[in-house]
Protein backbone atom coordinates (compact mmCIF):
# COMPACT_ATOMS: atom_id res chain seq x y z
CA UNK A 1 0.00 0.00 0.00
CA UNK A 2 1.61 3.31 -1.05
CA UNK A 3 2.18 6.02 1.54
CA UNK A 4 0.91 9.50 0.67
CA UNK A 5 3.87 11.68 1.60
CA UNK A 6 5.01 15.14 0.59
CA UNK A 7 8.70 16.02 0.77
CA UNK A 8 9.40 19.76 0.77
CA UNK A 9 12.88 21.05 0.05
CA UNK A 10 15.21 22.22 -2.70
CA UNK A 11 17.01 20.47 -5.55
CA UNK A 12 20.43 21.27 -4.11
CA UNK A 13 19.74 20.28 -0.48
CA UNK A 14 21.80 17.18 0.39
CA UNK A 15 19.52 16.16 3.28
CA UNK A 16 16.54 16.41 0.93
CA UNK A 17 18.34 14.12 -1.50
CA UNK A 18 19.06 11.71 1.36
CA UNK A 19 15.43 11.64 2.47
CA UNK A 20 14.20 11.12 -1.10
CA UNK A 21 16.82 8.43 -1.66
CA UNK A 22 15.74 6.67 1.53
CA UNK A 23 12.09 6.72 0.47
CA UNK A 24 13.02 5.60 -3.04
CA UNK A 25 15.11 2.72 -1.70
CA UNK A 26 12.06 1.60 0.27
CA UNK A 27 9.87 1.95 -2.87
CA UNK A 28 7.62 4.44 -1.12
CA UNK A 29 5.76 6.95 -3.26
CA UNK A 30 5.98 10.63 -2.39
CA UNK A 31 5.19 14.04 -3.84
CA UNK A 32 8.06 16.52 -4.22
CA UNK A 33 7.68 20.27 -3.61
CA UNK A 34 10.57 22.60 -4.49
CA UNK A 35 10.22 25.49 -2.04
CA UNK A 36 12.31 27.73 -4.27
CA UNK A 37 9.58 27.44 -6.90
CA UNK A 38 6.56 27.13 -4.61
CA UNK A 39 5.96 30.16 -2.38
CA UNK A 40 3.16 28.46 -0.43
CA UNK A 41 5.46 25.51 0.22
CA UNK A 42 8.21 27.79 1.51
CA UNK A 43 5.80 29.59 3.85
CA UNK A 44 4.60 26.23 5.18
CA UNK A 45 8.19 25.16 5.87
CA UNK A 46 8.88 28.40 7.73
CA UNK A 47 5.71 27.96 9.80
CA UNK A 48 6.80 24.46 10.83
CA UNK A 49 10.28 25.58 11.93
CA UNK A 50 9.58 28.83 13.76
CA UNK A 51 10.28 31.16 10.86
CA UNK A 52 13.35 29.27 9.71
CA UNK A 53 13.82 27.48 6.42
CA UNK A 54 14.79 24.03 7.67
CA UNK A 55 14.54 21.29 5.08
CA UNK A 56 13.54 18.67 4.27
CA UNK A 57 10.09 19.05 5.79
CA UNK A 58 8.13 15.83 5.35
CA UNK A 59 4.32 15.82 5.57
CA UNK A 60 2.36 12.58 6.00
CA UNK A 61 -1.21 11.80 5.00
CA UNK A 62 -2.55 12.19 8.53
CA UNK A 63 -1.00 15.66 8.81
CA UNK A 64 2.03 14.60 10.83
CA UNK A 65 5.09 16.70 10.01
CA UNK A 66 8.77 15.78 10.47
CA UNK A 67 11.33 18.57 10.10
CA UNK A 68 14.79 17.50 8.90
CA UNK A 69 14.16 13.87 9.95
CA UNK A 70 16.89 11.25 10.11
CA UNK A 71 16.50 7.98 8.24
CA UNK A 72 15.73 6.30 11.57
CA UNK A 73 12.92 8.78 12.27
CA UNK A 74 11.50 8.25 8.79
CA UNK A 75 11.69 4.49 9.19
CA UNK A 76 10.00 4.61 12.58
CA UNK A 77 7.21 6.86 11.33
CA UNK A 78 6.63 4.61 8.32
CA UNK A 79 6.69 1.44 10.35
CA UNK A 80 9.53 0.06 8.25
CA UNK A 81 11.66 -2.86 9.49
CA UNK A 82 14.99 -1.67 10.84
CA UNK A 83 16.25 -5.06 11.96
CA UNK A 84 18.95 -7.11 10.32
CA UNK A 85 18.17 -10.59 8.98
CA UNK A 86 20.37 -12.40 11.49
CA UNK A 87 21.60 -11.97 15.04
CA UNK A 88 25.16 -13.20 14.57
CA UNK A 89 27.80 -12.16 12.01
CA UNK A 90 31.50 -12.67 11.49
CA UNK A 91 32.01 -8.90 11.35
CA UNK A 92 29.80 -5.94 12.21
CA UNK A 93 30.82 -2.58 10.80
CA UNK A 94 29.58 0.51 12.63
CA UNK A 95 29.28 3.30 10.08
CA UNK A 96 28.38 3.35 6.40
CA UNK A 97 30.77 5.95 5.03
CA UNK A 98 33.75 5.31 2.71
CA UNK A 99 35.81 3.62 5.45
CA UNK A 100 32.96 1.48 6.76
CA UNK A 101 31.63 0.34 3.38
CA UNK A 102 35.13 -0.45 2.11
CA UNK A 103 35.84 -2.50 5.22
CA UNK A 104 32.52 -4.29 4.74
CA UNK A 105 32.96 -5.39 1.15
CA UNK A 106 36.61 -6.32 1.75
CA UNK A 107 35.41 -8.59 4.55
CA UNK A 108 32.43 -9.98 2.66
CA UNK A 109 34.45 -10.83 -0.44
CA UNK A 110 36.61 -12.98 1.85
CA UNK A 111 33.52 -15.04 2.66
CA UNK A 112 32.84 -13.40 6.02
CA UNK A 113 29.23 -12.63 6.91
CA UNK A 114 29.12 -8.85 7.28
CA UNK A 115 26.59 -6.37 8.64
CA UNK A 116 26.81 -2.56 8.33
CA UNK A 117 24.89 -0.39 10.80
CA UNK A 118 24.59 3.26 9.73
CA UNK A 119 22.58 5.79 11.71
CA UNK A 120 22.03 8.18 8.83
CA UNK A 121 22.73 7.88 5.12
CA UNK A 122 24.88 5.22 3.48
CA UNK A 123 27.86 6.86 1.80
CA UNK A 124 28.65 9.14 4.74
CA UNK A 125 29.61 12.80 4.53
CA UNK A 126 31.39 12.17 1.24
CA UNK A 127 28.02 11.39 -0.38
CA UNK A 128 26.69 14.77 0.75
CA UNK A 129 29.55 16.90 -0.59
CA UNK A 130 29.23 18.92 -3.76
CA UNK A 131 32.10 17.29 -5.64
CA UNK A 132 35.22 15.14 -5.23
CA UNK A 133 38.07 16.38 -7.38
CA UNK A 134 40.99 14.61 -5.71
CA UNK A 135 39.87 10.97 -5.68
CA UNK A 136 42.34 8.80 -7.64
CA UNK A 137 41.10 7.36 -10.91
CA UNK A 138 38.55 10.10 -11.65
CA UNK A 139 40.51 12.85 -13.43
CA UNK A 140 37.35 14.83 -14.20
CA UNK A 141 36.07 14.43 -10.62
CA UNK A 142 32.69 13.08 -9.59
CA UNK A 143 29.83 14.21 -7.41
CA UNK A 144 29.65 13.09 -3.82
CA UNK A 145 26.25 11.55 -4.47
CA UNK A 146 27.61 9.47 -7.34
CA UNK A 147 30.57 8.34 -5.26
CA UNK A 148 28.30 7.28 -2.39
CA UNK A 149 25.99 5.43 -4.77
CA UNK A 150 28.93 3.52 -6.26
CA UNK A 151 30.14 2.49 -2.81
CA UNK A 152 26.72 1.16 -1.84
CA UNK A 153 26.33 -0.72 -5.14
CA UNK A 154 29.75 -2.31 -4.68
CA UNK A 155 28.87 -3.40 -1.15
CA UNK A 156 25.62 -4.93 -2.43
CA UNK A 157 27.56 -6.78 -5.12
CA UNK A 158 29.55 -8.53 -2.39
CA UNK A 159 26.38 -9.37 -0.41
CA UNK A 160 26.98 -6.96 2.44
CA UNK A 161 23.87 -6.50 4.56
CA UNK A 162 23.27 -2.81 5.31
CA UNK A 163 20.85 -1.12 7.69
CA UNK A 164 20.69 2.64 7.07
CA UNK A 165 18.52 3.66 10.00
CA UNK A 166 20.20 2.05 13.00
CA UNK A 167 22.05 4.14 15.57
CA UNK A 168 24.52 2.12 17.61
CA UNK A 169 24.21 2.79 21.33
CA UNK A 170 26.97 0.52 22.68
CA UNK A 171 29.63 -2.03 21.87
CA UNK A 172 30.64 -4.58 24.49
CA UNK A 173 32.63 -7.78 24.82
CA UNK A 174 31.33 -11.07 26.16
CA UNK A 175 34.01 -13.69 25.93
CA UNK A 176 34.96 -14.12 22.27
CA UNK A 177 31.80 -12.38 21.13
CA UNK A 178 31.32 -8.68 20.52
CA UNK A 179 27.84 -7.37 21.30
CA UNK A 180 26.46 -4.36 19.43
CA UNK A 181 23.26 -2.77 20.68
CA UNK A 182 21.28 -0.08 18.87
CA UNK A 183 19.27 2.82 20.23
CA UNK A 184 16.18 1.09 18.88
CA UNK A 185 16.76 -1.88 21.19
CA UNK A 186 18.21 -4.39 18.72
CA UNK A 187 21.15 -6.59 19.74
CA UNK A 188 23.63 -8.17 17.33
CA UNK A 189 26.69 -10.30 17.99
CA UNK A 190 29.88 -10.87 16.03
CA UNK A 191 33.39 -12.21 16.32
CA UNK A 192 34.83 -8.84 15.34
CA UNK A 193 33.72 -5.22 14.99
CA UNK A 194 35.08 -2.45 12.80
CA UNK A 195 34.33 1.03 14.10
CA UNK A 196 33.95 3.66 11.37
CA UNK A 197 31.38 6.09 12.82
CA UNK A 198 32.85 9.16 11.14
CA UNK A 199 32.61 12.69 12.45
CA UNK A 200 30.44 15.80 12.43
CA UNK A 201 31.17 19.51 12.19
CA UNK A 202 32.10 21.20 15.45
CA UNK A 203 30.13 24.11 16.83
CA UNK A 204 31.65 27.26 18.28
CA UNK A 205 29.65 27.21 21.50
CA UNK A 206 29.26 31.01 21.42
CA UNK A 207 26.14 32.62 22.94
CA UNK A 208 23.26 32.68 20.48
CA UNK A 209 24.61 29.92 18.24
CA UNK A 210 22.18 27.15 19.18
CA UNK A 211 19.15 29.43 18.80
CA UNK A 212 20.10 30.51 15.28
CA UNK A 213 21.10 27.22 13.66
CA UNK A 214 19.22 27.08 10.39
CA UNK A 215 18.25 30.75 10.77
CA UNK A 216 21.46 32.32 9.56
CA UNK A 217 24.06 30.00 11.12
CA UNK A 218 24.97 26.98 9.02
CA UNK A 219 27.51 24.16 8.79
CA UNK A 220 27.02 23.03 5.19
CA UNK A 221 27.75 25.37 2.29
CA UNK A 222 26.30 22.96 -0.27
CA UNK A 223 23.07 22.62 1.71
CA UNK A 224 22.39 26.24 2.60
CA UNK A 225 24.56 28.47 0.40
CA UNK A 226 21.99 28.80 -2.42
CA UNK A 227 19.55 30.46 0.01
CA UNK A 228 21.82 33.53 0.00
CA UNK A 229 22.20 34.47 -3.64
CA UNK A 230 23.65 37.97 -4.02
CA UNK A 231 24.18 38.35 -0.25
CA UNK A 232 27.29 39.02 1.82
CA UNK A 233 28.35 35.98 3.86
CA UNK A 234 30.97 35.15 6.49
CA UNK A 235 32.88 31.93 7.08
CA UNK A 236 34.44 31.09 10.44
CA UNK A 237 37.62 29.01 10.25
CA UNK A 238 40.94 28.93 8.45
CA UNK A 239 41.54 25.29 7.55
CA UNK A 240 40.96 23.30 4.39
CA UNK A 241 37.21 22.93 4.91
CA UNK A 242 36.68 26.61 5.67
CA UNK A 243 38.64 27.73 2.62
CA UNK A 244 37.12 25.18 0.29
CA UNK A 245 33.56 25.86 1.40
CA UNK A 246 34.17 29.61 1.45
CA UNK A 247 35.31 29.53 -2.16
CA UNK A 248 32.27 27.41 -3.03
CA UNK A 249 29.97 30.03 -1.50
CA UNK A 250 31.23 32.68 -3.94
CA UNK A 251 29.05 30.97 -6.55
CA UNK A 252 26.08 32.50 -4.75
CA UNK A 253 27.33 35.28 -2.50
CA UNK A 254 28.26 38.80 -3.54
CA UNK A 255 31.18 38.63 -1.10
CA UNK A 256 32.60 36.19 1.46
CA UNK A 257 34.60 37.27 4.52
CA UNK A 258 36.73 34.69 6.32
CA UNK A 259 36.99 35.13 10.09
CA UNK A 260 40.19 33.45 11.29
CA UNK A 261 41.15 33.20 14.96
CA UNK A 262 44.89 32.94 14.28
CA UNK A 263 47.31 35.09 12.30
CA UNK A 264 47.36 32.85 9.22
CA UNK A 265 45.37 30.28 7.27
CA UNK A 266 46.13 26.68 8.18
CA UNK A 267 44.78 25.32 4.90
CA UNK A 268 46.99 23.59 2.35
CA UNK A 269 48.67 25.85 -0.20
CA UNK A 270 46.18 25.23 -3.00
CA UNK A 271 43.25 26.44 -0.83
CA UNK A 272 45.36 29.12 0.83
CA UNK A 273 46.24 30.72 -2.50
CA UNK A 274 42.70 30.34 -3.83
CA UNK A 275 41.25 32.33 -0.92
CA UNK A 276 43.86 35.07 -0.77
CA UNK A 277 43.67 35.69 -4.52
CA UNK A 278 39.90 35.46 -4.93
CA UNK A 279 38.27 38.75 -5.97
CA UNK A 280 35.13 38.03 -3.94
CA UNK A 281 36.88 36.99 -0.72
CA UNK A 282 38.82 38.68 2.05
CA UNK A 283 40.26 37.43 5.35
CA UNK A 284 40.17 38.98 8.82
CA UNK A 285 42.92 37.45 10.96
CA UNK A 286 43.17 37.43 14.78
CA UNK A 287 39.38 37.59 14.95
CA UNK A 288 37.29 35.53 17.35
CA UNK A 289 33.53 35.38 17.84
CA UNK A 290 32.10 36.61 21.14
CA UNK A 291 28.39 36.17 20.48
CA UNK A 292 25.72 36.05 17.79
CA UNK A 293 22.90 38.58 17.59
CA UNK A 294 19.26 37.89 16.80
CA UNK A 295 16.28 36.01 18.22
CA UNK A 296 14.57 34.35 15.25
CA UNK A 297 17.08 35.26 12.51
CA UNK A 298 20.77 36.12 12.54
CA UNK A 299 21.18 39.88 12.85
CA UNK A 300 24.92 40.10 13.38
CA UNK A 301 28.04 38.76 15.06
CA UNK A 302 30.12 40.47 17.73
CA UNK A 303 33.85 39.85 17.37
CA UNK A 304 37.10 40.48 19.21
CA UNK A 305 39.57 41.97 16.72
CA UNK A 306 43.00 43.67 16.94
CA UNK A 307 41.09 46.97 16.75
CA UNK A 308 38.79 46.01 19.60
CA UNK A 309 35.20 44.78 19.69
CA UNK A 310 33.49 44.97 16.31
CA UNK A 311 30.08 43.98 14.96
CA UNK A 312 29.52 42.49 11.51
CA UNK A 313 26.12 41.96 9.88
CA UNK A 314 26.36 39.34 7.12
CA UNK A 315 23.24 37.66 5.76
CA UNK A 316 24.52 34.32 7.12
CA UNK A 317 27.53 32.75 8.77
CA UNK A 318 28.98 29.34 7.92
CA UNK A 319 31.06 27.61 10.60
CA UNK A 320 33.94 25.29 9.65
CA UNK A 321 36.21 24.87 12.67
CA UNK A 322 36.99 21.19 12.49
CA UNK A 323 35.33 17.87 13.08
CA UNK A 324 33.99 16.16 16.18
CA UNK A 325 34.16 12.35 16.13
CA UNK A 326 30.88 10.47 16.52
CA UNK A 327 32.21 8.43 19.41
CA UNK A 328 29.94 9.28 22.35
CA UNK A 329 28.69 5.68 22.42
CA UNK A 330 32.27 4.42 22.86
CA UNK A 331 33.29 6.38 25.97
CA UNK A 332 33.23 3.30 28.21
CA UNK A 333 34.29 0.82 25.53
CA UNK A 334 37.61 1.58 23.87
CA UNK A 335 40.43 3.99 24.62
CA UNK A 336 39.76 7.49 23.23
CA UNK A 337 42.00 10.53 22.97
CA UNK A 338 41.19 13.67 24.96
CA UNK A 339 39.49 15.00 21.80
CA UNK A 340 37.30 11.90 21.59
CA UNK A 341 39.00 10.16 18.66
CA UNK A 342 39.51 6.39 18.76
CA UNK A 343 43.05 5.46 19.79
CA UNK A 344 43.77 2.65 17.34
CA UNK A 345 47.39 2.38 16.18
CA UNK A 346 47.56 -0.12 13.36
CA UNK A 347 43.73 0.08 13.26
CA UNK A 348 43.57 -2.03 16.46
CA UNK A 349 41.64 -0.59 19.43
CA UNK A 350 42.12 -1.30 23.12
CA UNK A 351 39.34 -3.92 23.04
CA UNK A 352 40.17 -7.31 21.62
CA UNK A 353 38.43 -7.99 18.33
CA UNK A 354 37.49 -4.36 17.76
CA UNK A 355 39.16 -2.31 15.02
CA UNK A 356 38.79 1.26 13.77
CA UNK A 357 39.07 3.22 10.53
CA UNK A 358 38.15 6.56 9.02
CA UNK A 359 37.63 10.07 10.38
CA UNK A 360 36.87 8.96 13.95
CA UNK A 361 40.28 7.27 14.30
CA UNK A 362 43.06 9.30 15.89
CA UNK A 363 45.63 10.26 13.27
CA UNK A 364 43.29 9.92 10.29
CA UNK A 365 43.89 12.47 7.53
CA UNK A 366 40.16 13.23 7.01
CA UNK A 367 40.44 12.55 3.28
CA UNK A 368 38.14 10.24 1.29
CA UNK A 369 41.03 8.43 -0.39
CA UNK A 370 42.71 7.64 2.93
CA UNK A 371 39.38 6.64 4.51
CA UNK A 372 38.95 4.01 1.81
CA UNK A 373 42.48 2.74 2.45
CA UNK A 374 41.88 2.64 6.20
CA UNK A 375 38.70 0.66 5.69
CA UNK A 376 40.57 -1.95 3.67
CA UNK A 377 43.38 -2.09 6.24
CA UNK A 378 40.95 -2.49 9.16
CA UNK A 379 39.13 -5.30 7.35
CA UNK A 380 42.40 -7.13 6.74
CA UNK A 381 43.38 -6.68 10.40
CA UNK A 382 40.01 -8.09 11.45
CA UNK A 383 40.45 -11.04 9.10
CA UNK A 384 43.85 -11.85 10.64
CA UNK A 385 42.24 -11.70 14.07
CA UNK A 386 39.51 -14.12 12.99
CA UNK A 387 42.12 -16.49 11.60
CA UNK A 388 43.84 -16.41 15.00
CA UNK A 389 40.67 -17.42 16.85
CA UNK A 390 39.55 -19.82 14.12
CA UNK A 391 38.97 -22.87 16.30
CA UNK A 392 36.95 -21.02 18.95
CA UNK A 393 35.04 -19.24 16.20
CA UNK A 394 33.96 -22.48 14.55
CA UNK A 395 32.77 -23.87 17.88
CA UNK A 396 30.69 -20.72 18.48
CA UNK A 397 29.13 -20.88 15.03
CA UNK A 398 28.28 -24.58 15.41
CA UNK A 399 26.66 -23.85 18.77
CA UNK A 400 24.59 -21.03 17.29
CA UNK A 401 23.36 -23.17 14.41
CA UNK A 402 22.79 -26.39 16.36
Amino acid sequence: MPHHITVMGTTWCSDCKRAKRFLGDQQIEYRWVDVEQDEAGRKFVEEQSGGRTIIPTVVFEDGTVLVEPTNAQLAERLGLPTMARHRFYDIIVVGGGPAGLTAAFYASREGLSTLVLERSSLGGQAALTERLDNYPGFPAGLTGADFGKRLVEQAKRFDVEMISAAEVASVAGEGRERVVRTAEGAEYRAHAVVLAPGSAYRRLGAPGEDDLIGAGIHYCATCDGPFYKGKELAVIGGGNSACEEGAFLTQFASHVTMLVRGDKLTASKIYHDKVLNHPKMDVRFNTSVKRFLGSTHLEGVVMDTPEGERTMRPAAIFVFIGLKPNTEFLEDTVRLTTEGFIDAPGFVTSMEGVFAAGDARAGATKQVASAVGEGAAAALAARRYLEGIGEARHVAVETMTA
